[in-house]
Order: C-alpha cells, then sequence, then structure tokens
C-alpha cells in the first residue's frame, strides 16, 4: 500500500502572522506573502488560541460598512479560534475537513506552533502531482 500524500507535502510554510491589537492597515502593510489571502493573528497569552482573518473578512467587515483600515484593529475582525489541521493529516481528510466547514484554508498546527498554510488548492493542484 503506498503511502498517504499529507498536509505537510502541499502546505505552504511562508506565512504572515501579525498582532491582534494592530491596525487592519499596518497588517496588510507589514504583510511579505501577499498570496496567502490570510492572516494569522498570534496569540496574546500561553493560554490563548491563534485567530486568522482572511481578506473576506477585511472587504465585508472593513470596506463594505465604510470604516477606516486604519482605525480598525485586527482583533475586532478576526476569527478565533482559528480551525486547524495537523502537518501528519492526510490530505483526503483535509480536503473533506475544509469543505465540510466551508473554508478554503486554514493553518497547520504542530505542538502548538503555526508551521505553514494549507489550501485546498494546494491540495488539489500540488497533492495530484504527489499521488
Amino acid at each position: 500500500m503506498k503511502a498517504p500524500t499529507l498536509v505537510k507535502d502541499v502546505m505552504w510554510t511562508k506565512f504572515d502572522i501579525v498582532d491582534s491589537k494592530s491596525t487592519v492597515k499596518n497588517a496588510l502593510d507589514d504583510m511579505e506573502h501577499k498570496k496567502t489571502k490570510m492572516l494569522l493573528v498570534d496569540k496574546s497569552h500561553d493560554f490563548d488560541e491563534y485567530g486568522v482573518v482572511l481578506v473576506a473578512d477585511i472587504a465585508s467587515k472593513v470596506i463594505a460598512k465604510d470604516r477606516a483600515l486604519d482605525r480598525v484593529n485586527v482583533y475586532e475582525i478576526m476569527n478565533k479560534p482559528a480551525i486547524s489541521v495537523h502537518s501528519d493529516m492526510d490530505i483526503r481528510y483535509c480536503a473533506r475537513l475544509l469543505t465540510r466547514l466551508g473554508l478554503s484554508r486554514c493553518p497547520v498546527i504542530d505542538n502548538g506552533k503555526i508551521v505553514g498554510v494549507v489550501s485546498l488548492t494546494n491540495i488539489v493542484f500540488n497533492g495530484l502531482r504527489i499521488i
């Protein structure tokens, strides 16, 4: 039996983590990996959880409501706790989870730390090349 393709085989490891107290404008300006379409929001303390802000959140909660990017903090629009997967998950189960929850991407967390981001696009295009 062939070994399954895992999330770690298709995830990308370059991502941005922002502080929840950052303004949306500062967070966007500080992003190095703009193709991710997702801001990962750091934990505020050891017992906290990671959060996420999608481009869609910025569009619907800030721009569509005519709010100024420099007057809205990330914590006001983030989704927390972030739905996440681990790097050793089979991509078939990851794809099922993401589609069941209506998500297109999520952080990959191992041992309490973000190690990457996986998306349905990565699973479909990169997973097919490996299989």
